[in-house]
């Protein structure tokens, strides 16, 4: 059960620093929390595994705070800028949600101002955790490479509409498996527009050819010929079409039983 904190409550000592991080200023959090309102959010909770001195939060990056909020539908995912981010609003950020939302990818863009993001709420597992708990057994390793997959395909769709993560040539904290088994991709605050797209070519190097994820994903599901992954890569990087994207995962799978 959680226990959530009325809007009202969150101008107290404490909570504002949350919502005016990392130093709170009150004209910013009356500013903030109108801009809640506006969006439907309710309340907001303070849980998760990150820890901001005696409050947990979902997520903290150096735009903005993630904390669970409670709206008219269930419970969202709120993302509140940083006072020092840089950033003058979220609208990038935004932007670029909606734009990958259209194919699929990352957590569904409930709604945003300029100080905030309302988004889906995306339970689960970070993929490196969710496949080091996993056992040896020929189902679990049917699964693996289902999620693989999922993963490759969503960073293709990423390519595609042009995309760049920024942040999955290590991307233990942003990709979630979900309890159903299907992959989210999170945390687009990096994310570009403007930069030479390399998602395919940055999360198959973090999941089949350098350090400790690849490794196991190595031993414990897919036997990867590196040299002919590394020759499909380089073809991708120069020419980067659906065919040669298809090649990519033959050379992964062939010898794998999907």
């Amino acid at each position: 059960m959680h226990d959530f904190i009325t809007l009202d409550h969150l101008d107290k000592e404490g909570y504002s620093r949350i919502v005016s991080y990392p130093k709170a200023d009150m004209d910013d959090v009356s500013k903030k929390l109108a801009e809640m309102r506006k969006l439907g959010v309710r309340a907001l909770c303070f849980e998760g595994p990150k820890r901001i001195d005696n409050f947990m939060v979902l997520g903290k990056g150096c735009v903005g705070i993630v904390v669970l909020a409670r709206i008219d539908l269930g419970i969202a995912a709120l993302k509140i800028r940083r006072t020092d981010s840089g950033r003058e609003s979220m609208q990038r950020e935004a932007d670029i949600l909606l734009k990958v939302n259209k194919v699929g990818v990352g957590p569904k863009l409930l709604g945003h101002s300029q100080n905030l993001l309302l988004m889906e709420l995306i339970e689960g597992k970070p993929f490196s955790e969710w496949i080091m708990n996993l056992d040896d057994s020929e189902d679990a390793r049917y699964l693996v490479q289902r999620v693989l997959r999922q993963i490759l395909e969503q960073c293709w769709k990423l390519d595609e509409v042009g995309v760049d993560h920024g942040e999955l040539s290590n991307a233990s904290k942003h990709i979630i498996v979900r309890p159903s088994s299907e992959v989210c991709i999170l945390d687009f605050e990096t994310a570009s527009t403007q930069r030479r797209v390399s998602n395919v070519t940055s999360i198959c190097h973090y999941l089949f050819m350098s350090g400790s994820i690849s490794q196991i994903v190595r031993k414990k599901v897919i036997e990867v010929d590196l040299a002919s992954v590394l020759e499909t890569l380089r073809a991708y990087k120069k020419d980067r079409t659906s065919s040669i994207f298809k090649v990519i995962l033959r050379t992964l799978f062939e010898k794998n039983v999907f």
